[in-house]
């Protein structure tokens, strides 16, 4: 009887406030037949007079209420809500981690880091072998020597004694036996097939030893040939090291593919970007007055910041890889594409760095993931994200709202190793236009100003060379013409930089009015260049066939 009331007490204690729920989902009593329904649910509200009525909850049997439906259908759908919001919560955290985990550095994947070393491995000794015995040494025959009492005796003539030689003679014939026999037993008890176990782990050491030379050899060779700039082996070794990068983070794939143009030694990536449903676009559940579970939608600049602190992330660890493995200094810049694939291409990230600018991609995180403050969540807003400060430090054009689709136009696109200048990004057309003057005798470069359709950069030429003096440079590779009133700013900036000579170097061509002006007097100083004289000056001093192409 005491046993039963304890056990009464104990279910109504436990299980009394969900006895709805778990009656509707196991279909009637939950305790056992010893169960009693709580008093608050029992006919006449019950005290000890009222009586106890043993019953299904719910489930309205003889002798005694069931649970009030639509309690039990509140109590059911307010678990459903918790759950649900848990997950929710969980998923956020999720996201939480990987954007601490992606603002990690990079471990660098140059040709050093992968060069590898032999080691031997000593042949495996069967430790049910018995111990082979020690070979007979002379120094446990040997006959003590003959000491003498009196110090100032002649030891000497002692060891000639006939008595010490017939013992010193024994002792050897003794040793002799002995290492005879060790021999002899030593030979009959070997394993026929240990001396082809021992040729074969040799053989399968030399082979081992043969193999890691082959392969640093190998990649000694690859590595001449990227530091010769050879587009295939300079591809290679930055997919080999994105793919590392990516490795890092195995539940987020971010494919990105290399394209090298040794015209300007630049790298262009490609970046696959996650799906935008990535980030819960929730912030959990609510329970309505009517019972109804809502969703709690997040809101959609919090989501889109979310998504960009997501993207950028993957933008400079990509960037990371590059300037980690470019140890013997290849490249003079990289510009970087992100892609949404899904359901059409679509660029939504685009960055153009220099060689210096890489230097300034890494990220200062905690090593361990921050404690939300406030509504789970909530992240900071995207402008104030440090990974997406540092892109836009880097000139980046990111798109305002990614779950738009709003692209943005790619600096370059990965096409051909030798593209057109109108392909070429902002920072390539800086390299090709200084790397054509500078080889044709203009140093002291200098870039004043650059953009999508062009630059103004000054440099200085030795008195003996094709550029003599201090010139002011414009190169442009816009639709159109250039007309007379550009020609006369180029003037303009020639004076105010107390240069000699202007030179106007266009993609396209020149106004008859631009033309007719140079020929004047006042303008004898400014020299025009249209497409076929920078194809000209390109073949010249690179030695390459330039496209120009269609401008932008």
């Amino acid at each position: 009887m005491q046993d039963s009331t304890k056990r009464h007490s104990g279910v109504d204690g436990a299980l009394g406030p969900r006895a709805g729920f778990l009656a509707s989902v196991f279909g009637g009593s939950t305790g056992g037949p010893d169960e009693t329904v709580p008093q608050q649910f029992q006919p006449g509200g019950g005290g000890a007079g009222g009586g106890s009525t043993t019953g299904t909850a719910g489930g309205g049997a003889p002798g005694g209420a069931g649970i009030d439906p639509a309690v039990a259908a509140h109590v059911r759908a307010a678990e459903l809500t918790h759950h649900r919001t848990a997950t929710v919560r969980a998923e956020q955290q999720r996201l939480n981690e990987l954007l601490v985990r992606l603002a990690l550095p990079v471990s660098a994947m140059d040709f050093e880091s992968q060069r590898r070393s032999y080691e031997p491995r000593p042949y495996p000794e069967d430790g049910s072998a018995e111990p082979v015995e020690r070979e007979p040494r002379w120094a446990d025959f040997a006959p003590p020597e003959p000491v003498a009492a009196d110090p100032d005796a002649n030891v000497a003539r002692r060891l000639l004694d006939s008595g010490y030689q017939r013992e010193l003679a024994q002792a050897r014939l003794t040793h002799q036996r002995a290492l005879r026999r060790w021999r002899s037993e030593r030979a009959s008890a070997a394993d026929p097939n240990e001396a082809a176990s021992r040729l074969a782990h040799e053989e399968a050491e030399q082979a081992r030893a043969r193999a890691v030379q082959e392969y640093n050899d190998s990649l000694e060779e690859c590595r001449r040939a990227y530091r010769e700039a050879e587009p295939a082996a300079v591809e290679s070794l930055l997919e080999r090291a994105l793919a590392a990068a990516e490795a890092a983070t195995p539940e987020l794939p971010a494919t990105c593919r290399a394209v090298f143009r040794p015209l300007t030694r630049t790298v262009v990536l490609d970046l696959d970007l996650p799906p935008l449903g990535l980030v819960p676009s929730l912030d959990g559940y609510r329970l309505t007055a009517e019972g109804e579970i809502s969703p709690v939608p997040r809101a959609p600049a919090d989501r889109a910041a979310d998504y960009l602190r997501l993207v950028s992330r993957l933008a400079l660890r990509a960037l990371q890889a590059a300037d980690a493995v470019d140890t013997d200094g290849v490249l003079s810049g990289v510009v970087l594409n992100g892609w949404l694939r899904e359901p059409a291409p679509t660029c939504l990230l685009t960055v153009d760095a220099d060689r210096d600018a890489l230097a300034r991609t890494r990220l200062v995180v905690d090593a361990e993931p921050a404690e939300e403050e406030g509504e789970p969540g909530v992240y900071a807003a995207a402008e104030q994200d440090e990974a997406l400060v540092r892109l836009r430090e880097l000139g980046a054009a990111v798109t305002p709202d990614p779950y738009a689709r709003a692209a943005v136009q790619p600096c370059a696109t990965a096409g051909a190793a030798v593209p057109a200048v109108g392909d070429l990004s902002p920072g390539e057309f800086v390299v090709l236009v200084r790397e054509v003057l500078t080889r044709g005798g203009l140093g002291d470069w200098s870039v004043r100003l650059r953009g999508r359709s062009g630059l103004v950069a000054t440099g200085t030429g030795a008195p003996d060379s094709a550029l003599p003096g201090r010139w002011v440079v414009c190169a442009s590779r816009r639709p159109g013409e250039v007309g007379a009133g550009e020609v006369r700013t180029l003037a303009e900036a020639v004076a105010e930089e107390s240069a000699g000579h202007g030179l106007w170097l266009s993609t396209g061509g020149f106004s008859e009015e631009a033309l007719d002006l140079v020929d004047t007097p006042q303008f004898q100083q400014i020299h025009l260049a249209d497409g076929a004289g920078f194809r000209s000056l390109a073949e010249t001093h690179l030695g390459l066939p330039l496209t120009i192409g269609a401008v932008i």
